[in-house]
């Protein structure tokens, strides 16, 4: 495939998605706030997972991933994958939402929580946001209370196996309780910030809060 053929497909997806959130594709009107139900307002259950991303699928080598995470901190650090790896393994099993309306039950991630992160690196008081850059280019952007949540992960195994490159692997984001574009792919940054900068998404229309049971799909 030709870059000129890579890129008019990319460009016809993202102007895909800003038409649903022009048009409020996938909107029910329905609110969930305290949960009742496990699948969240206009989701359905998959059993598979759907691969979803802008036409570009980067392969990102292990030997020569590194992530780096600075800005509001006491202490920034780059680490390669064997210093992440030798940080205390954290393993959890969520649920993820995607705005496309698919949810899938009982994932079972391995990787570093973002506590341990924030440990490692002492976000100081000025640290309001925390933002993620991908090996794609791709950016979004969530409140530092989102990133800090007991269920907040950085994975490098799903299913006890290692993520792919089309899930995101050798290491993605994993937030749970929100839509799972918030939940970057082949992340290499983390910036904790004063100030909120809203990602790709949330520059063309998407929620900037993207809460799946109060069907925050769309600003």
């Amino acid at each position: 495939m030709t870059e000129t053929f890579s890129g008019a497909i990319r460009e016809k997806l993202i102007a895909a998605k800003q038409q649903w959130a022009e048009k409020g594709r996938l909107l029910t009107g329905k609110q969930d706030v305290n949960r009742e139900n496990r699948l969240p307002p206009g989701q359905r259950e998959v059993k598979d997972w759907p691969v979803l991303d802008l036409g570009i699928t980067p392969h990102v080598d292990p030997s020569s991933w590194a992530l780096s995470i600075g800005g509001e901190v006491e202490n920034p650090v780059s680490l390669t994958m064997l210093q992440f790896l030798d940080l205390p393994a954290f393993y959890d099993q969520s649920d993820i939402h995607c705005v496309t309306s698919w949810s899938r039950y009982d994932n079972h991630w391995q990787g570093v929580s973002a506590l341990e992160l924030a440990r490692l690196v002492r976000p100081t008081d000025k640290a309001k946001y925390v933002l993620f850059t991908a090996h794609d280019g791709y950016t979004t952007n969530v409140t530092r209370e989102q990133f800090l949540d007991e269920d907040v992960l950085l994975a490098h195994h799903w299913q006890d196996k290692p993520l792919t490159d089309e899930h995101g692997g050798p290491v993605r984001v994993i937030i749970p309780k929100l839509y799972f574009w918030k939940s970057a792919k082949w992340v290499r940054e983390i910036t904790f910030s004063a100030t909120d900068k809203p990602g790709f998404w949330e520059t063309r229309g998407y929620h900037n809060n993207a809460a799946p049971w109060t069907e925050q799909r769309y600003s």
